[in-house]
């Protein structure tokens, strides 16, 4: 039996919205909140750089709000038409040079690195976060958590001593419920030090969840937590 062409029209109108959904709907499963500590990027042999506004407060500054999958693996770079504008963020770049430093060198004020967030991870939210939400989201998310704080309440000061990776782990945990991953680097005498801390939060970025994979962190059983 012939069909005509035009018989398959009205079809089509009912399939295309639901494909306009799907190409919208979240295409991730979770964050990695990613904190650093800036006293172990400083003291490797690539060393760093203060940001043009001054050396950072002595404390966990942010990394990143990076979208990740289940299975371990992430999208990166998922809208190149969507360039970082630092006009959308305006009313956040104070809070963000506080809070979200950048240690490369040579020294900048932030905006290359916060450029590179958005395009590699930042732009991959975008079904959830806009460029504006998706840096206010990671900076509230600072507010929520204070791992140094939670480490100096449990005596792992950051003085140069070394602390087994259990009680790091078990410190953080205390005070936000939810398990750690740890990342370590190692200084120019090529001692484990604490490097970053992985929290995981669900994919609409407002609140903390266990982690549904964990980073491959290399650290030894003791680490150190250099000074900064």
């Amino acid at each position: 039996m012939k069909m005509n062409i035009f018989s398959f029209i009205p079809i089509l109108f009912i399939i295309l919205p639901f494909f306009v959904v799907l190409s919208s709907a979240q295409d991730f499963d979770f964050f990695y909140f990613v904190l650093q500590w800036p006293g172990s990027y400083c003291d490797t042999k690539q060393s760093c750089c203060y940001p043009t506004s001054g050396k950072p407060a002595a404390d966990f500054g942010i990394h990143g709000l990076w979208p990740n999958y289940n299975d371990g693996s992430y999208p990166s770079n998922c809208d190149p038409d969507s360039s970082y504008n630092p006009s959308e963020i305006r009313d956040l770049l104070d809070r963000m040079r506080t809070n979200w430093p950048t240690l490369a060198c040579p020294s900048g004020d932030g905006s290359k690195f916060w450029e590179h967030e958005w395009e590699k991870h930042g732009t991959c939210s975008e079904s959830m976060l806009d460029q504006h939400s998706y840096f206010a989201t990671a900076l509230n998310l600072k507010n929520q958590v204070n791992i140094l704080q939670s480490l100096k309440s449990a005596g792992i000061e950051p003085d140069g001593g070394f602390y087994s990776l259990t009680s790091i782990k078990n410190a953080i945990r205390e005070a936000t419920g939810f398990t750690p991953g740890l990342e370590c680097n190692v200084d120019e005498s090529r001692n484990s030090q604490l490097y970053q801390v992985y929290l995981c939060v669900d994919a609409s970025g407002s609140q903390l969840i266990e982690c549904p994979v964990y980073p491959r962190g290399k650290c030894s059983s003791r680490v150190e937590f250099p000074a900064f």
